[in-house]
């Protein structure tokens, strides 16, 4: 397998956890999202994934972007450990967490559209971020054990460790959330979660290495 990957992107990262629990070896190819005006519009990367977006991940003969659709094939194909519960009503639940991170949070405070914002990016991510984590605490309330839904690691965690390190970067006051910040903390001590960090990958600049 080869991961088209931005050491900083959270939905590269997401991915990275996926592949690191389910113990599957693959190569990097960085796509640089700030270097030559972003490597992700070349004719070159185009031709990996016409939305020219990271992640995509060549895998069993076929290329997949979007990373909740690679996170869904890698569970159907590689299904231990799992990362969706048996039961309907969990499952249900994981789905609705993750859906609320990658489509209500993360893709309105992401590159593309900071770049459209300008001056008051930090403010409108801080903003973005802030009104999907009050909903998400409440939600958490309803759902969380050790981790988001439940005991066991699923897609829901694999969605919110990379989004509070976004929340983080923007300076987000974390002290609403007690519920998002033990998950994290937690999760953030399993190997899987250490591996993937963007702080450890072969396209991270020295000075933000770990």
């Amino acid at each position: 397998p080869v991961l088209y990957s931005y050491f900083r992107s959270s939905c590269s990262w997401r991915v990275r956890i996926a592949l690191a629990l389910k113990g599957v070896a693959y190569e990097v190819v960085p796509v640089n999202l700030l270097k030559d005006g972003g490597q992700q519009f070349s004719a070159e990367f185009k031709a990996v994934n016409p939305m020219q977006q990271v992640p995509a991940l060549k895998i069993d003969g076929i290329t997949l972007s979007q990373s909740l659709a690679i996170i869904h094939y890698l569970e159907e194909t590689r299904p231990s450990p799992r990362l969706l519960p048996q039961d309907p009503k969990k499952r249900a639940q994981v789905r609705m967490i993750a859906d609320h991170i990658a489509s209500g949070i993360q893709p309105i405070q992401n590159l593309g559209i900071l770049k459209q914002i300008g001056e008051k990016k930090v403010e409108w991510a801080q903003n973005c971020i802030t009104s999907g984590f009050q909903a998400l605490e409440q939600i958490l309330q309803h759902t969380a054990g050790r981790y988001c839904v439940g005991d066991e690691v699923s897609m829901a965690d694999l969605c919110l460790v990379p989004q509070v390190a976004n929340a983080e970067r923007f300076k987000v006051d974390m002290a609403p959330y007690p519920i998002i910040t033990r998950i994290n903390k937690a999760l953030l001590e399993l190997e899987a979660f250490k591996v993937s960090h963007p702080s450890r990958q072969p396209d991270t600049p020295a000075d933000l290495r770990a």
